[in-house]
């Protein structure tokens, strides 16, 4: 989520607009449940599971016991210890024993599987069961069978479960009803109709194809695979485990990056794992290493079409809608093939990733769910189960929501089962899929205690950075939220965490573009912001730096608008950040004017230069690397469309000369460590050629940064003034000259010459919002 208006923006108007970027659903009508007397079918009426169940119900050819009423105080009392059920038009025996508490979710056990849920607050809670072949062709009818939990037998502590022997290994998809107080000023949201989804759920079943409305009644539904073979990652794989020092991290969108018919791809690959596999090449030719995914668990991009409203038009393409913690998204399969394709496709991303060198890092959102707000309310899961355990409430004003994400509702982080939950999340993903690092947005909300006060040691945050299988693992923070705690440079770290260092974009965006008094402190962020994090063990690279992300204008747009312009998305302007930094050089937007095109072509390319030699870890966007627009939209979360799709004829387009450009410039810092020290640098490391740093209208930096090894220093200077400035260099190193590698104010190719042209002059005429970079060589 966006930093840029978090920190800006009047906290009440984030809270209220919810940062325009997820949507809210209508309020369910509250159903009474009949008795459950018998193992029964319940066919969905109303799949999307807001409506109640019409039950049909009926027995089986063969019941040997009796369950008690679902809502009674007696609930199962009267259920044996093991039952059984035969269904005559399946020939499908199932026999339910009292299973055991541990692992939550479903798991194998000696004659069947095992079902676990948490809920503390539950009165009942009813298994339910879709086999496979006994639904109709209509999934909005389809039979259910369900059992309903003995609280003596089923029940250790707060966690329900059963054991059901003869159900197939695959291919059976499941939920529960669960019920409990109706005290709403208590803090439940209790509603027994509708069927919920598993927190624990490896697979969830839902819709098959990616924003196709005609499927959005579709109800998520947990689902299994336990007869495929285990993934085979191969003889000869080996995670790529970067030094945190050596990454380029590539920010993008798994969807967006293939989807657009640009990428040449078949219409059933386009948007989907296996898209990028396709495109590695891709990403080895712009030289990055490490990609960070916007969010792959499974989500809701339909959220805004649950009822009419301003923003039904769109699709959250973004990702920030989470239904469950560890189902990757099913609609990323290729083919609309579902929720067992997508987990092995997935894995076979990651798989030729690592194969290829490169680095993969989830960014998650453990800090709300889809389930939106007490106004709006959409039960899918956590809500349904144990709301007062899962969110985050105001005991004060009748058990509402807090809000601290701006989407409506607040993760519980650091109440103890959620805390775990939320660990056994980032394992699963480590462990089955092989991930190399996370990125938490809204990482402040993990800081935060059961009532939204701030901790000073945040138990989830330390037992992440502590934990043993994610001690292989990069963690970053985005470390803010939308209730005004901003931690850049103070969050909790345990020397672990690396951070999204908001202030270096600020910083770095208003020296560029040319604000006075900026001097010194794009000085502090570029030599790795040792204001922020030289901190008992923290390093450079604790600091991800970055100029722009998913959120916010894209780099293109950040040199060509003044203003957002998101009327696009329905709500008339008023959403996005407004403080953006930007400056357009003379024009709103698309224009013609060659001197304009010109001063935003130099801009680009200071940007990318500035960041490629910051000591910390570089980040850059998806699409920068050729100049991709969004035309103004500085808050494109909801369009499915060319503003956010990866545009492959562009990148053609321009491939041999503003991509080439990015492409050279990262290898450049790959092939020079003085640019990515694991230290702080001291004053041997660097010599600021400058005098007069109390100047607020110098627009001018120069430097060098010492190699202590080789010799091999790099000269470099920044000129942020619209006229040109002669600038006196340094001798080079003995037995050294300069050699001019990079000037962005020449056309290519001799914007940036890896190998260098020697330069033996003393002195450089800098034009104007230009920089160079020279290096000594023999």
């Amino acid at each position: 989520m966006d930093s840029v208006g978090i920190n800006r923006a009047p906290l009440g108007s984030a809270a209220a607009a919810v940062s325009a970027r997820r949507g809210s659903a209508l309020r369910p009508a509250r159903r009474s449940v009949g008795p459950a007397n018998r193992v029964a079918t319940t066919s969905f009426r109303d799949a999307s599971g807001l409506g109640a169940f019409s039950e049909e119900v009926r027995r089986f050819g063969s019941v040997r016991s009796t369950t008690a009423r679902a809502q009674s105080g007696n609930a199962g009392r009267s259920m044996t210890e093991e039952r059984e059920c035969t269904r005559l038009d399946t020939e499908m025996s199932l026999k339910y024993s009292s299973g055991k508490a541990f692992p939550l979710g479903v798991s194998q056990v000696e004659g069947g599987l095992n079902f676990a849920i948490f809920s503390q607050h539950a009165s009942s809670v009813i298994l339910c069961l879709k086999l496979p072949g006994r639904g109709a062709e209509d999934e909005k009818d389809v039979d259910i069978v369900e059992f309903v939990l003995d609280r003596q037998r089923n029940k250790t502590g707060d966690i329900w479960h059963v054991s059901v022997e003869g159900l197939p290994a695959s291919g059976v998809l499941y939920g529960y009803r669960v019920d409990g107080p109706q005290g709403w000023d208590q803090g439940h949201r209790f509603d027994s109709s509708t069927v919920l989804l598993d927190p624990y759920a490896k697979l969830v079943s839902g819709r098959k194809y990616f924003g196709v409305a005609e499927e959005k009644s579709s109800q998520p539904l947990g689902t299994y695979d336990f007869d495929s073979f285990s993934f085979d990652w191969g003889d000869n794989y080996r995670l790529p485990n970067l030094p945190e020092t050596d990454l380029v991290i590539y920010e993008m969108n798994v969807r967006a990056f293939t989807v657009d018919e640009s990428s040449g791809l078949d219409s059933a690959v386009r948007g989907s794992y296996l898209g990028v596999i396709d495109k590695i090449p891709h990403l080895l030719e712009l030289g990055v290493n490490a990609v960070e995914l916007l969010p792959v668990f499974e989500y809701d991009e339909l959220e805004f079409k649950r009822y009419p409203n301003p923003r039904d038009h769109m699709v959250n393409t973004w990702g920030y809608s989470t239904i469950n913690f560890f189902a990757p998204m099913s609609r990323y399969a290729s083919a609309g093939s579902g929720p067992v394709s997508a987990s092995k496709e997935l894995k076979q991303m990651v798989k030729e990733l690592h194969n290829a060198g490169i680095e993969v890092i989830l960014d998650v959102v453990y800090n709300h769910t889809n389930e939106a707000d007490d106004a709006n309310p959409y039960l899918t899961s956590f809500r349904g189960i144990d709301n007062k355990v899962y969110y985050m409430l105001d005991m004060n004003r009748s058990a509402e929501l807090l809000n601290f994400s701006g989407c409506g509702n607040t993760l519980n982080c650091n109440h103890p089962v959620v805390k775990e939950l939320i660990l056994d999340s980032l394992r699963h993903w480590v462990e089955e899929y092989h991930i190399d690092g996370f990125r938490f947005d809204l990482a402040s909300v993990l800081c935060r205690g059961p009532d939204g006060c701030p901790l000073d040691a945040p138990p989830l945050i330390k037992e992440i950075a502590k934990d043993a299988v994610l001690s292989r693992c990069k963690i970053i923070a985005e470390p803010w939220d939308c209730g005004g705690l901003y931690l850049v440079g103070r969050f909790p770290n345990w020397d672990r965490w690396a951070e999204w260092n908001g202030q270096y974009r600020d910083d770095i965006r208003r020296f560029i573009k040319g604000d006075p008094g900026m001097k010194g402190v794009f000085a502090t962020r570029v030599s790795g912001s040792a204001d922020l994090y030289q901190v008992n063990k923290r390093k450079p690279h604790h600091s991800v730096n970055f100029v722009i992300a998913h959120d916010g204008f894209t780099l293109y747009d950040l040199v060509s608008y003044n203003f957002k312009h998101n009327d696009a998305n329905g709500e008339g302007g008023c959403d996005g950040c407004n403080d953006n930094f930007s400056w357009n050089c003379g024009v709103e937007g698309e224009t013609n004017d060659l001197n304009v095109l010109s001063l935003r072509s130099r801009q680009l390319k200071n940007f990318h230069v500035a960041l490629m030699i910051s000591q910390g870890t570089p980040m850059m966007l998806m699409g920068d690397e050729y100049g991709h627009t969004r035309y103004g939209n500085n808050n494109s979360y909801g369009h499915d469309t060319h503003i956010n799709h990866f545009q492959w004829e562009q990148l053609e387009q321009r491939r041999d000369g503003h991509f080439r450009f990015f492409s050279e410039m990262i290898k450049f810092r790959q092939s020079n460590p003085i640019l990515r020290r694991d230290r702080f640098l001291n004053k041997n490391d660097i010599t600021w050629h400058e005098d007069c740093w109390e100047n607020q209208e110098s627009k001018f930096l120069a430097f060098t940064v010492h190699d202590h090894n080789s010799g091999g220093d790099i000269y470099l200077a920044f000129n942020a003034h619209d006229y040109f400035v002669d600038v006196v260099i340094p001798p080079p190193p003995h037995h050294k000259c300069w050699n001019r590698v990079v000037d962005t104010n020449l056309e290519s190719p001799n914007d940036i010459v890896p190998e260098g042209v020697p330069f033996r002059g003393s002195r450089y005429r800098i034009a104007p919002y230009s920089s160079i970079l020279l290096k000594a060589k023999p």
